[in-house]
């Protein structure tokens, strides 16, 4: 049963943190967009020069495979806790059911 709260417990202190960085990964990716948009099709000076497009396709390229990796990171940082919790809640469930068989072996 302890075990079942710590676990529990754990994933509600991580819980806050993990939103944030979710948030913060949105937020990138929606500045990755809003960085090609304003660069491949509102500023005129940067369609002129080819070294300077493909530069910044570089960069974009890298900080949206940044952004991907880390919102990853943090789904399989979530994943792991709650199964972890499913873990201990199965646990938990096995011995309850044992001490069910022991009482109906008992009263037999």
């Amino acid at each position: 049963m302890s075990e079942l709260l710590i676990t529990f417990n754990r994933i509600l202190e991580e819980a806050p943190s993990a939103r944030r960085a979710l948030l913060e990964n949105y937020d990138n990716l929606l500045r990755v967009y809003y960085h090609y948009y304003y660069y491949y099709y509102c500023h005129d000076n940067y369609l002129q020069s080819a070294d300077g497009s493909l530069k910044a396709l570089e960069e974009t390229k890298n900080f949206t495979t940044q952004s991907l990796a880390s919102i990853a990171y943090q789904i399989s940082t979530l994943a792991s806790s709650v199964l972890s919790l499913f873990d201990a809640q199965t646990s938990q469930l096995r011995h309850m059911e044992s001490s069910i068989n022991l009482i109906g072996q008992v009263s037999d």
